[in-house]
């Protein structure tokens, strides 16, 4: 059974710093460009930021682009996505997901429907 799990959510202050990681189980992440989305409350989920399946190219939404950073570990089989410089609107549910039906490149715009294999999602507050 594939199964995407998301960890390191929580609340963060205006300014502050939190780490997402997305661990692959039953599946190698290494041949796939993994995304990341998010869900805002009463909004439509959006695209963040993708990671190549070799790690030699990523893409940012303008909403991440200058204070998110991905990068992906082979050896962990692990996604990660860093947050810095968190704002109120960054308030979501953040999914990682993965293309399996590229060539290894993102496929910008980031769409739902280009993702096959989702996580189940990890909550990111931010507040004062």
């Amino acid at each position: 059974q594939v199964q995407l799990v998301e960890s390191g959510g929580g609340k963060a202050q205006p300014g502050g710093s939190l780490r997402l990681s997305c661990t692959a189980f039953g599946l190698t992440l290494d041949p796939y460009p993994i995304a990341w989305f998010r869900q805002a409350p009463g909004k439509e989920l959006e695209g963040v930021s993708c990671i190549s399946s070799r790690a030699d190219s990523t893409y940012y939404e303008d909403s991440g682009k200058g204070r998110f950073t991905i990068s992906r570990d082979s050896a962990k089989n692990s996604v990660f996505l860093q947050l810095n410089s968190l704002k109120p609107d960054d308030t979501a549910i953040y999914y990682c997901a993965a293309d399996r039906g590229g060539s290894g490149i993102c496929r910008v715009p980031l769409l739902e429907s280009d993702h096959s294999y989702w996580g189940q999602g990890a909550q990111v507050t931010v507040s004062s």
